[in-house]
Parts: structure tokens; sequence; C-alpha cells
């Protein structure tokens, strides 16, 4: 693994590259006029906090990711863009981090970039930025907490304000959606498995050795347990404080009501699927296809195939590498991978959607850079380029059915798109 001391910090790209993002999801950002999918559900519990009169509603789901619609609401008004601004900033940043995060990891320029380029073409994160939807604050906050627990095991001597500021976003994105609380285990029982590994004598208090020296597993458990679940119960004080009609229960027992809303969901849906087609890309979902705003127009969400099915084999080459060549960084994102998909695999939610193949994706991107990154350090890279190329050629030509633009040819516009009869 190339060290990130011997080469130069891709941090000035990095910020172009989510520049270009952030300015390419603020083209008709504010279009549908009207909201689409599930900011139905989310626009009005995101209102009720500017309300003098508000109540508690969406109950299922933890309050950040609508206490975030309403502050961009609150700043540019009751509007699509205000809507919508809090999620194309998170997209940013999830971006952001995320690059950050590989490159710390790694310490590869090629590795950084590429794997930037393709998370972006990948379309989930595109798609998630430019609706109000909670799922771009949990990835965002998510991959915040990554970057720094990442950065924190590079730089020891930085570890142990990196590993609060780890702790801090593993709460806010638990805060945002469930969905995160697998993975917000992982980094404390990573720490607790490399230093029982290590063999210390006193395991609980020794400060030597991997993943961060200068911190005992008791500190560690403070940043990354103690922390998180502070911060994660804190972000519910606005819910009990703000709102006219807060919670009825306490904090234990609306957690009880959200549980039980959670498994209540049984209904068929005609877009749901499986956690074999989200591997597969064989199964999308329409966010919006209609007459709308003066023309046809879709917002499809779809794993850019490119991406998605050359990433699986990455996905079995990083697991190979991290437990035959003990590439720990390689073998954390297959981990990664294998947690945030398998939770769907035995969770109690009998309905599922591709949404929900968001969080893996990212890592499925990841590992699919790191593949690369190996054949462009072996020379060969025409080779490590020619996938990234097709990707960002794929997204261009999903473009129009991703983003909401004018569709020619009336409601069948859609078909030239359809690669696959589970994508309609």
């Amino acid at each position: 693994m190339t060290s990130a001391r011997r080469t130069t910090d891709p941090a000035g790209w990095t910020a172009l590259l989510c520049g270009a993002f952030l300015a390419l999801c603020l083209v008709g950002l504010g279009i549908p006029t009207k909201p689409y999918f599930d900011e139905i559900h989310y626009l009005p519990a995101a209102r009720q906090y500017l309300d003098a009169a508000g109540q508690y509603l969406n109950p299922e789901h933890p309050p950040l990711g609508k206490q975030l619609i309403a502050l961009g609401i609150a700043g540019l008004g009751e509007t699509p863009l205000g809507w919508r601004i809090m999620s194309a900033l998170a997209g940013t940043l999830a971006l952001f981090a995320f690059s950050r995060a590989m490159w710390f990891a790694t310490g590869s320029r090629f590795a950084t970039l590429v794997g930037g380029v393709m998370l972006v073409c990948a379309i989930p994160l595109f798609v998630h930025a430019r609706i109000a939807m909670l799922d771009i604050f949990m990835v965002a906050f998510l991959l915040t907490a990554l970057w720094q627990l990442a950065a924190a095991v590079r730089e020891p001597e930085h570890g142990r304000w990196r590993l609060a500021a780890g702790g801090v976003f593993i709460g806010l994105c638990m805060a945002a959606k469930w969905n995160a609380v697998p993975l917000a285990l992982l980094p404390g029982a990573a720490f607790l498995a490399a230093r029982a590994l290590a063999g210390r004598s006193r395991l609980l208090t020794s400060r030597r050795g991997a993943p961060v020296p200068g911190i005992s597993l008791v500190e560690a458990a403070l940043w990354l347990g103690l922390v998180p679940l502070g911060v994660y119960a804190g972000c519910y004080v606005p819910a009990y404080a703000m709102l006219a009609q807060p919670p009825q229960q306490d904090l234990i027992g609306l957690h009880h009501q959200m549980l039980a809303l959670q498994k209540s969901v049984t209904q068929p849906h005609p877009y749901q699927s499986t956690w074999l087609q989200w591997l597969l890309d064989t199964r999308a979902i329409w966010y919006l296809y209609e007459p709308v705003d003066g023309a046809q127009r879709g917002v499809l969400l779809v794993g850019n195939p490119v991406i998605m099915w050359p990433g699986l084999l990455a996905l079995i080459w990083c697991a190979w590498q991290g437990v035959m060549r003990r590439r720990w960084a390689a073998l954390a994102v297959a981990i990664l991978f294998a947690v945030s998909l398998g939770m769907w695999i035995v969770a109690a939610k009998p309905i599922q959607f591709y949404y929900h193949y968001f969080l893996p994706s990212c890592f499925l991107v990841a590992a699919l850079a790191m593949a690369l990154d190996a054949l462009w350090q072996s020379g060969r890279r025409a080779a490590a380029l020619a996938l990234p190329l097709a990707a960002i050629a794929s997204f261009a030509w999903f473009y129009p059915i991703v983003s909401g633009a004018p569709l020619a040819g009336g409601d069948q516009a859609f078909t030239r798109w359809m690669l696959l009869d589970g994508w309609r």
C-alpha cells in the first residue's frame, strides 16, 4: 500500500470535484415543483419544526434528517429549493468524505479521485442529493465518520480528536436513519479486535499498538461508544422541546413504537425488491414518471451497470487481498459492504426497496476504486482508466432519466433506457 506521506494529497482536486457535483445537483433542483416520492412523508414532518402548533410526525424514523430539511425550508422558504437544498449539501459532504476516507485508507491519488468520480457516476448518490429524503443524511454522516476514523489510523498524532469527531458523526448518522446502526458498532469492535490480537497484557488500559497508538481501549469506548449514544439521544431534544405536540412517550417508549412501525409495513408494493436483485442490478425504482412542469419527466433510481457489475468482482478481490495479504483497508471495505447488505438479508422489515442498497453501493465503489488502483500501480494504466471512462459515458447516457430532465417521446419515452425488464 502506498503511503499517504509519499504522494501528494489530492485535496484540491477533491474540492473541485465536489464543487462540480454540487453545481450539477443544483441544475433543475427545483423541478418537480411539487413533492414527489417519499417527500410526501418527510416534508410534512419537517414543517412541524417550523410550526407553532407542530406535532411529531413520521415517528418511524429518527428526527435529524427531518430537522435538517426544516433548516433548509427556514433558510430558503417553502419552495422546492428550500425542500431539497440540504440534501444537495449533504450529498456534496458525502462525496467529499468518501474521497477523504479513500485517501487516508489507501494513500493513493488515483484511488481517491477515481473513487470519487465513480461514486457520482454510480447514480444513487446523485439521485438522493436531489430529493428531500433521509438516506442522504445518513450516508453523508456515516462516510464522514469513516473519514475521521481512517485519518485517526493514518495519523495517530491526531488520533484523539479524530476519534472524537468520528464518534459524533456516528451518532449523527444513526439519528438520521437506523440503517446505519449495524455499521455504527463496527469501529469499536475493530478497535477491540486489533488490541486483543496484539496480545497486550493490559488490554483495557494499554495505549500501545494498532489501530491508534496513544489511545487506550477504555478511551476508545468513550469516543466510539458513549459519545455516539449521547449525540444520538441529543438529536431528539428538539422534538420534545420545540414541538407544541411532542412525542407522547419517553425516549425508550418512543423507540418501542419505532420498532413496531418498522415491522408493520407488509402491504406488497409494485417497486419492492430483494437484496439479490440489488446485487445483480435487476430491479430499479421510479421516484417520478409523469407529465409535470410542462414536460414528461422521470427520476429513476437505478445502479449504473458499468459500476455495479464489475464492483462485485472487486469486492471479492478486496476480501481476498484482506485475508491473504493483510491489506486492512481492502478487508474493511469488504466487511462494511457485507454488514450493510447483510442487515437487509436478516432484517424484520418485510418490504424492501433498491434505495436500501445506497449505502452498500458506496462500499462497492470503494472496492472497485481499490481494484483499479492495483491495475494503475502495476503499470496497466489504460486498463485502469477504461472502466471509469465508460462509467462517465454511461452516467451521461442515463442523465436525462435520473435528473428529471424533459423527455421527448411522450409517456413511452422511458423505454430507450430500459436495458432490463426489471427497470420498468
